[in-house]
């Protein structure tokens, strides 16, 4: 499940209205719209007004997004899964 279907499916589940996450994040509703639709990003303190506004825990949004933000940079790249492989290894060298 991507971070945009994550989003929507906890405002649906708490039965928030897109104009109310927008009006929370000081955004139009369509920004939210795109979000949820994977069209947009979110910076990170996007992220965590949304945790907030949906009252849930940071970390698996922040997580979720990262991994978008990385599927995003890689994706219809040939040397993407590559890439991926040597970025992980080079991160458990640190």
């Amino acid at each position: 499940m991507t971070f945009g279907e994550t989003i929507r499916k906890h405002r649906e589940s708490k039965k928030l209205l897109l104009r109310q996450a927008a009006a929370f994040l000081e955004v139009d509703t369509a920004f939210v719209s795109k979000l949820e639709r994977g069209e947009r990003n979110a910076s990170r303190e996007q992220v965590l007004k949304l945790a907030e506004f949906l009252q849930t825990p940071s970390e698996p949004l922040l997580t979720l997004w990262l991994a978008d933000k990385i599927s995003d940079t890689i994706n219809n790249d040939k040397e993407g899964e590559e890439a991926l492989k040597l970025a992980l290894k080079n991160y458990k060298k640190k």
